[in-house]
């Protein structure tokens, strides 16, 4: 592996309707939105796992029993963990902390911005060989990637997830503790009625490249 020292945390919720891409369910049964979900997943997983980049771990919740998470971990030899904590930002703490324990690096991400993929992961963990923190920012002003040297608390504590200031507060808390930041290029996530065509299409234009 490249960067077989850190870690790449992927963060993802069980696909069971009615708890995933509820902000899409004004256009998609609650059905279609969980098999969205679980499409996003699956995907995310794939492109990460295509080169050998780092040892990625898949962070689940509300835990890691669903076939879902199961068939990821034997078809990828993912490690499977559970997410603890009361909200985002205590989950995310969490992971950061005990994965940082095993590892020199780590990588946040999660499975909502199609996108994302083995190079842009690997950009990031170049970048922390530079610097003790990267973010990939989103195009609705969160991020969609945040890699990390170290624990730093102060950015998951107090922050509105959710919002489109999280990534600029990050990125303010960060160089307020002295910790200089490498931005990536923006990506864009997968949230809104508005998304999924340009999510057909990209799919499209991946598999139009596949079969060439």
């Amino acid at each position: 592996m490249r960067f077989p020292e850190a870690r790449i945390l992927v963060f993802a919720k069980a696909p069971v309707p009615g708890r995933v891409k509820t902000r899409l369910t004004p256009v998609l049964t609650p059905a279609r939105a969980a098999a969205l979900a679980h499409d996003l997943l699956v995907e995310c997983v794939e492109r990460l796992t295509r080169t050998a980049l780092a040892p990625l771990e898949l962070w689940c919740a509300p835990d890691s029993s669903h076939p879902c998470f199961q068939a990821l971990a034997a078809a990828h030899g993912l490690s499977l963990h559970r997410q603890q904590g009361r909200d985002l930002g205590e989950r995310l703490a969490w992971a950061t902390a005990e994965a940082l324990r095993r590892s020199e690096a780590v990588l946040l991400v999660g499975t909502d911005s199609p996108e994302l993929d083995a190079e842009y992961c690997a950009r990031a963990l170049a970048g922390l060989e530079q610097a003790p923190s990267v973010i990939g920012p989103a195009e609705d002003g969160g991020y969609v990637l945040l890699g990390l040297k170290t624990m730093v608390p102060e950015i998951f504590r107090d922050m509105p997830w959710g919002s489109a200031t999280v990534g600029a507060l990050t990125r303010s808390r960060l160089h307020g503790l002295g910790h200089d930041c490498i931005q990536l290029p923006m990506l864009w996530d997968l949230d809104r009625p508005a998304d999924l065509e340009r999510y057909q299409r990209l799919r499209a234009t991946r598999a139009s490249a596949h079969g060439a």
